[in-house]
């Protein structure tokens, strides 16, 4: 079974993910990917990311070196959602943050 075939990608080729810390199962944070982006994760064991805003290919960590190490892959009963368990490398969030949920519903830090 090749993953890729397996996963429903929407209109516009892409697929959430979400990344979560494969030790304490905390949530780090939602991105998208393409299949080039998927297919280059399973290849090389660093999550790989498609920047909807930039419009291009995103190896999490090549600018900041906080890489996130590929612990286990999984995929919905849609098969239109990945769970991606890492090994975070430093920060998760692009504040500077672990993750990027540490806000609460009243806007308050809450991590």
């Amino acid at each position: 079974m090749n993953l890729i075939d397996e996963l429903k990608f929407d209109e516009k080729g892409l697929i959430p993910v979400i990344a979560q810390d494969y030790e304490n199962g905390q949530v780090l944070m939602l991105a998208y990917a393409n299949r080039e982006a998927v297919a280059l994760t399973l290849e090389k064991g660093t999550v790989h990311y498609y920047s909807r805003s930039r419009q291009e290919l995103w190896h999490k960590g090549d600018t900041s070196g906080h890489f996130q190490i590929v612990k286990e892959i999984l995929y919905d009963c849609d098969g239109d959602t990945l769970l991606i368990k890492v090994e975070q490398k430093g920060a998760a969030c692009h504040t500077g943050k672990r993750s990027c949920f540490y806000r609460n519903s009243l806007g308050e830090e809450v991590l």
